[in-house]
């Protein structure tokens, strides 16, 4: 086969600044400063200005250095206010907090920069989010950042929350009543539903440190997470994002929360096309595929949540421990109707309901009626609520069996005092476990049982579906997640030159380069060349159009399947060119294709690399052939790629049991097929700053010690 020449080199690009690859910042003094400057203070009652200066000074506790700028003002509040950064007195302070007009955002960084303040909280609005001169003006801000070392948290953010320190760098009008701190640190992009989560979290374990880091021009998501994940009194982290602006940074950063054993909890908004409009258009953030999202959190292990009240829920239950391996759900209710429904919700969700061990059994006969149902679900009848020392022990008999992860409590029906006490029983139970008891309250009528558990802590559900959701977040998915994954560098855009489209034959020399197999075979120019070629490989062959034009050769009528003889090769040879000229005729064809046709009985499926842009090359895999886009049964990770991801997202496939041995068929070579998607997350490293595309399909993948074989490639090239 002839040399195929590919200029310029396919090499790996020196890391640059302001890559995904850049250290974390250190931002302690960012959310416990020493010293604070309120640039944009106003004395006027009811102004942002106002108001931020009462949270700092009034409905804080802090207890440093506070320095006020208005050029309109000589005081507020009994303290002197400076006409600009430039003429307060000291140098070197931690934050400046931001709020003024945004043409003047500009030169009061510039003052902050050459003060040397570390840190400024940009909280105006009018930058990236309204359009193009707001883009200009924000990428105006991040240039000073690279110039000064000044870092920036915003703009067009409320502020910042450190609850631990009882510390509100915000001008929202609602901190001086959401105090309530706690394990839970909270990152976030937008601030309206980042106070959501706040209010939800107004009992128990609170939200200690709240991060919203609005356009994130320059400090954004990532940091925070990074620096939660170090945080001593942050045990877990929940974040809400609208978009994406670096994948690489953020994967890092889940690797960081990960080895510290700090579980993310995830909403990311963009699951439909309306709302990936809403977050581009709010943040001017990159949405990125909601699939692609979800198949990286789940990569880095972070738990991934659809709405905001599961958001706050699954973190609450986090700061508990996870259930042990092997450990199950237990339902624990005096309702056999309501133990019914549970364990049917539960099932549906696979959610896995534990047995319980023999001295629970014997336990319980003990104290509960011969009509008791013991077994999980548990109905203990309803004679037990009227007595709550024995619901007090019966539930710490459940909650200390060791096939126990959890506790659901289900209450169907609010009856007034005998609830409330029963509740109280709960909460007297719920304080001394490190497993979460987690009560259900299903009926409409708030009784102070309800308020009771709330206060507590226990944050009761109002649905048994939502209960369910939530909790089986709690368990692990089955492939375990390594503790440490090196990170792709950040996306490189796509070029926006006319890509480079390789024929199959080109394609096929890369992959066969980097030990991707590959069939036997070659190109024919005449049909005695064609004849030579069958020979050689030996029958069965195939043959296809060879063109860098024609990338679907199906369709272009340019494939032909499972010729035995010499006959059919010659006639197979004109009959592709023919076709192929007919339907397209101005494509370039360069020969046909005979290669070796694999044994029948294989199992036909899709490898595929294309570059997002948000978290750079992602590779797919899914069930093959000319189905794929039909049944859409694939799963993703973003490169490279571990080993145990290759083996992970095999068994993510809903057709996986295809690849299994079924029926007295041999399962598939799967050891084959896993090793094959690792060759090709190297060949997409080493190729990264050109590959646009590769789609491998079908792969053929034999039975067990057969082999994975690359029946056609298509591989995009940006100049």
């Amino acid at each position: 086969m002839p040399e195929i020449r590919i200029s310029p080199p396919l090499s790996q690009p020196p890391l640059r600044p302001g890559d995904s690859m850049k250290p974390f910042p250190d931002l302690t003094r960012l959310v416990a400063p020493r010293s604070i400057v309120i640039v944009g203070a106003s004395a006027r009652e009811g102004s942002q200005g106002r108001r931020l200066v009462d949270n700092v000074l009034v409905h804080s506790g802090f207890d440093g250095e506070v320095y006020l700028v208005n050029p309109g003002s000589s005081e507020i509040l009994g303290r002197p206010c400076y006409p600009s950064v430039a003429d307060i007195p000291a140098r070197g302070m931690d934050v400046a907090l931001v709020i003024v007009n945004s043409a003047l955002v500009l030169p009061a960084l510039e003052q902050c920069a050459a003060k040397g303040i570390r840190f400024a909280i940009v909280m105006t609005s009018g930058f990236a989010e309204t359009g193009e001169a707001g883009q200009r003006n924000e990428e105006a801000i991040a240039a000073l950042c690279a110039r000064t070392g000044l870092r920036v948290y915003g703009p067009n953010c409320p502020g910042l929350v450190n609850l631990n320190l009882h510390l509100g760098m915000t001008f929202s009008p609602a901190f001086k009543d959401d105090l309530n701190s706690g394990p839970i640190g909270l990152a976030t992009q937008g601030g309206g539903l980042g106070r959501t989560v706040l209010q939800t979290l107004s009992f128990g374990a609170g939200v200690g440190l709240w991060c919203s880091a609005g356009n994130e021009c320059d400090l954004g998501v990532p940091d925070f997470i990074a620096h939660m994940a170090l945080d001593p009194q942050i045990s877990v982290i929940a974040t809400l994002m609208e978009g994406i602006k670096d994948g690489g940074r953020l994967r890092r950063a889940l690797i960081l929360a990960h080895e510290h054993s700090k579980p993310v909890v995830v909403l990311k908004i963009g699951h439909s096309a309306q709302g990936v409009l809403a977050a581009q258009s709010h943040t001017a953030s990159i949405a990125g595929s909601a699939q692609v999202n979800s198949a990286v959190f789940r990569q880095h292990g972070a738990v991934e949540v659809q709405d905001l009240d599961e958001l706050a829920a699954v973190a609450r239950l986090l700061v508990k421990p996870r259930p042990a391996a092997g450990a199950g759900l237990a339902i624990f209710t005096f309702s056999g109707g309501t133990a019914a429904l549970a364990a049917d919700i539960a099932g549906a969700a696979n959610l896995p309901l534990a047995t319980f061990a023999p001295q629970t059994t014997a336990a319980l006969k003990q104290l509960l009626p011969a009509f008791a149902n013991i077994v999980n679900p548990l109905d203990t009848t309803v004679d037990i609520i009227r007595d709550p020392a024995l619901v007090i022990r019966c539930l710490r008999i459940v909650c200390e069996d060791p096939n126990i992860g959890a506790v659901m409590f289900p209450i169907p029906m609010d009856y007034a005092d005998i609830t409330a006490t029963m509740a109280d029983a709960i909460c007297e139970v719920a304080a001394a476990q490190s497993k979460p008891i987690v009560p259900v309250w299903m009926t409409r009528r708030m009784g102070t049982g309800f308020q009771s558990m709330e206060h507590a802590g226990l944050l009761p559900f109002l649905s048994l579906a939502d209960c369910v959701t939530a909790l089986r977040r709690l368990w692990p998915a089955s492939s375990a997640v390594p503790a440490t994954i090196a990170p792709h560098k950040r996306a490189t855009p796509p070029s926006t030159h006319t890509p480079e489209v390789l024929s199959e034959t080109q394609a096929k020399h890369l992959l066969r380069a980097a030990n991707i197999a590959v069939p036997e075979g070659g190109i024919a120019h005449d049909p005695d060349a064609a004849a030579r070629l069958a020979r050689a490989v030996g029958y069965p062959v195939a043959m296809k159009i060879v063109s860098a034009q024609i990338p679907h050769k199906t369709e272009a009528g340019g494939v032909r399947l499972n010729l035995t003889d010499e006959k059919a090769v010659r006639l197979a040879y004109q009959d592709i060119l023919d076709t192929v000229t007919r339907r397209q005729p101005d494509a370039r064809i360069d020969g046909v294709l005979v290669e070796k046709m694999l044994p029948e009985g294989g199992r036909e499926i899709l490898i595929g690399v294309h570059r997002d842009a948000a978290f750079g090359l992602i590779l797919t895999v899914g069930l093959g052939g000319v189905f794929v886009e039909i049944l859409k049964d694939v799963a993703h990770r973003a490169l490279p790629l571990q080993k145990q991801d290759a083996h992970a997202m095999l068994r993510e496939l809903k057709g996986f049991a295809m690849l299994e041995s079924v029926r007295g068929r041999p399962s598939a070579d799967l050891t084959a097929l896993e090793d094959m998607l690792l060759r090709v997350s190297d060949f997409a490293e080493a190729h990264a700053p050109r590959l646009r595309e590769l789609d491998i399909n079908p792969v053929w993948v034999g039975n067990e010690d057969q082999g994975a074989i690359a029946l056609d490639a298509l591989i995009v090239l940006d100049h």
